[in-house]
């Protein structure tokens, strides 16, 4: 007997339910972990058949990679504006705008930086993938404007590229990867956008100091 079809999913197009899908299983992802997420219940959450990610992805691995990379792509897209923009005044302020869209993607998609966290403490082949394919490049970018700030004096010459990028990504994303214990400890929501500037702010002045013109001042 031929199995019944949502009829949600038969309206739908092929693009809205491809999305549905990978939205549906970036959440599952961040919340079990890839070998705790199922299928099933990722299906069950975009509200389409089973059969429709083997259709689609071909099996959880690649749905698995498939959603890591559309989240990244919209984080990659921001951030090479950034980098590429000839209006930004120096590599300061390219520093301080690349640190400000970080927190601010990672306060509107949690799940990102729980996915990492969770890839970046096994030995496997996701966590290759995802060092190589996406943390490198930013690594890099931030290596090169550490190094010329260092060359310029403004930023101590002491410090490492490789610990400026993990006190930033921690700073960054453990009170959005923490968001409940948050809520608990002071009853704030990470997720105001009020909330996710301010976390900004203090990001922005505990790695940079403040701006020139306050020291100045």
């Amino acid at each position: 007997m031929p199995r019944a079809v949502r009829a949600d999913a038969l309206e739908a197009s092929p693009s809205d339910t491809r999305e549905r899908i990978l939205s549906a299983a970036l959440s599952a992802f961040a919340e079990r972990g890839f070998d705790g997420a199922t299928t099933r219940d990722i299906a069950g959450r975009a509200g389409v058949n089973l059969g429709l990610i083997q259709y689609y992805f071909a099996g959880k691995q690649n749905l698995w990679r498939s959603a890591v990379e559309r989240a990244v792509a919209e984080l990659r897209t921001g951030l090479d504006a950034i980098l590429a923009d000839s209006r930004v005044a120096d590599d300061r302020e390219r520093t301080r705008l690349l640190m400000r869209g970080y927190v601010r993607f990672v306060g509107l998609n949690p799940e990102f930086i729980r996915i990492m966290h969770d890839e970046g403490k096994r030995r496997g082949a996701r966590m290759r993938w995802l060092t190589d394919r996406h943390v490198k490049p930013l690594y890099q970018a931030i290596r090169d404007l550490l190094e010329r700030q260092q060359a310029a004096g403004t930023l101590p010459a002491h410090i490492d590229a490789l610990h400026f990028h993990y006190i930033l990504i921690g700073a960054v994303g453990l009170v959005f990867h923490q968001a409940e214990e948050c809520k608990r400890l002071t009853g704030v929501d990470p997720s105001d956008p009020a909330v996710i500037e301010a976390h900004a702010d203090a990001v922005e002045h505990l790695l940079l100091g403040p701006p020139p013109k306050e020291i100045s001042s």
